[in-house]
């Protein structure tokens, strides 16, 4: 399928401004998705979103709903008039921390599930056919964070699946603490995926005849609540985290949401998979990083670009910037889709960095002009680049009878064979000499500049995303062979060999 390009928007913003769907058409947005259940709240009405969806469809536009389930910790959404609740309804219970302390939002409790259960049966009722589930449908608060809820209600229902002890707990709380992945944790893990997954199940039965897809937050996995395994076969929204241009706008926040992009896709078919193209707040993220989003779905194979900035839209002169962009990374992508991508450099997330890591993946040497690959195991061969969990996590015996060779950060303390490398360009540059001197029939960025190299073997052809603000002349190496190519700062460019 041709790459398909979404909107998420709230009522309020099309009520302000109704000619607003005019110019999403015209830029090349194929579906709206209006905001709808919010964690135990209809602050839409159902007939408003009715109303909405003829506007849509009038315009040949297809529309679809996003609920928000559980409720996202603190004001994650922006409404536009401020007359949102921040936190579910009263009768809905409060999750619970390792140290004993409340939040609202993220946590699985009686009678959330049954709520929205009753959301989706109404939606069903009027005719809407596809919902997505908001990334607060999760059991953490945030990345990075060791999740479930542990109050008294978990914690007797955990101890009471496994058999385990008092004793067990007070380990748990110390593995979380400390971020060890021991049995007990990875019990710990295992009971929240399944609280989750199993509220899943249900809200696809109460309404058979819709389509329900979830969204996953960037570097979302298991330690989230999510395993990522029980929703390859529905529409997935790859995690992402870089909403603004603070975060955004330099190398690493770049190469952070790629390598989260590449990640997830590992677990869904392209034709499934949503990007996360997000600015929150919604006037946070300058229309050309908007653009610069883009060129990560075209590289990772996300068919479907989803735009969303909370319950207000992004400034209406970010379309004059988008247009020409969607239309540019979609005829780019045609020429990709389907394509694996190979190298030398590989782009590892274990099992570690999925149960206790604190996502901050070893990411930037993506930016190292090398061609990399995605790997779902300890590869053979190559250069891995490793997390700091999976770095001292991964025991000796998966790498037995491995040639690969394990770049770590300076300071993780691991034993064996690794090499320590420092996650700066310039300590990664001087590496990169060291790897392309083994390289054959490979193609590399000669200039020490952060680039984005990835090579298409079987159609020949180079991608190269410059993550410079400004346009830069690369030199592509391949076969003893030299390429000049100008690509515009933040673009991407194909180059056939």
């Amino acid at each position: 399928m041709e790459r398909q390009f979404h909107l998420c928007l709230s009522p309020d913003a099309l009520e302000a401004d109704a000619s607003l769907l005019d110019t999403v058409k015209e830029a090349g947005v194929h579906k709206v998705w209006l905001a709808g259940f919010l964690y135990g709240y209809w602050h839409y009405p159902i007939e408003q979103l009715v109303r909405w969806r003829e506007q849509i469809l009038r315009r040949g536009m297809s529309v679809g709903i996003i609920n928000v389930p559980l409720g996202h910790p603190g004001d994650s959404l922006g409404a536009m008039h401020g007359n949102v609740p921040l936190t579910p309804p009263t009768h809905w219970k409060m999750g619970v921390r390792p140290d004993g302390s409340m939040y609202a939002g993220t946590s699985l409790h009686p009678p959330a599930c049954e709520e929205n259960q009753q959301a989706l049966r109404l939606l069903a009722q009027h005719g809407f056919r596809e919902v997505f589930l908001d990334d607060d449908f999760r059991l953490a608060q945030s990345p990075g964070i060791v999740g479930g809820c542990f109050c008294d209600r978990h914690r007797e229902q955990f101890l009471r699946r496994y058999g385990y002890s008092g004793a067990h707990w007070e380990e748990l709380l110390h593995a979380v603490q400390n971020r060890k992945l021991t049995p007990v944790l990875r019990h710990w893990c295992h009971f929240h995926c399944d609280e989750l997954r199993d509220c899943f199940r249900a809200l696809q039965q109460a309404a058979p005849g819709l389509q329900l897809g979830i969204m996953v937050m960037f570097m979302g996995a298991e330690k989230a609540g999510v395993r990522l395994s029980d929703y390859s076969k529905v529409p997935f929204r790859v995690g992402e985290g870089m909403f603004d241009d603070g975060s955004f706008g330099n190398v690493k926040g770049k190469t952070n949401e790629l390598f989260s992009v590449l990640f997830h896709r590992r677990f869904v078919r392209p034709e499934l998979a949503y990007s996360e193209t997000t600015a929150y707040p919604a006037n946070s993220l300058a229309a050309r990083n908007m653009a610069a989003k883009l060129v990560i779905s075209t590289l990772a194979d996300v068919r479907h670009t989803m735009f969303m900035s909370g319950l207000s839209p992004f400034p209406r002169s970010h379309w004059e910037t988008l247009a020409p962009a969607m239309r540019q990374q979609a005829r780019l992508h045609q020429q990709l889709a389907g394509q694996r991508m190979t190298g030398h450099l590989k782009h590892f997330w274990g099992e570690a960095g999925r149960y206790v890591g604190d996502d901050n993946p070893y990411s930037l040497f993506l930016a190292m002009g090398v061609p990399f690959e995605v790997v779902d195991k300890p590869p053979r061969e190559g250069w891995v680049f490793l997390s700091d969990q999976d770095a001292t996590e991964l025991p000796a015996s998966a790498w037995k009878g491995s040639r690969a060779i394990r770049v770590v950060r300076s300071h993780v303390p691991t034993e064996g064979e690794v090499r320590r490398v420092e996650e700066s360009l310039p300590a990664l540059f001087e590496l990169k000499r060291e790897v392309v001197a083994t390289l054959k029939a490979t193609p590399w960025i000669e200039e020490d500049k952060p680039v984005v190299c990835a090579w298409y073997p079987r159609i020949r052809t180079v991608a190269l995303w410059n993550l410079a603000e400004n346009g830069e002349r690369l030199t592509v190496r391949f076969n003893e062979r030299r390429h000049v190519v100008s690509v515009p700062g933040l673009e991407l460019a194909l180059l056939k060999l």
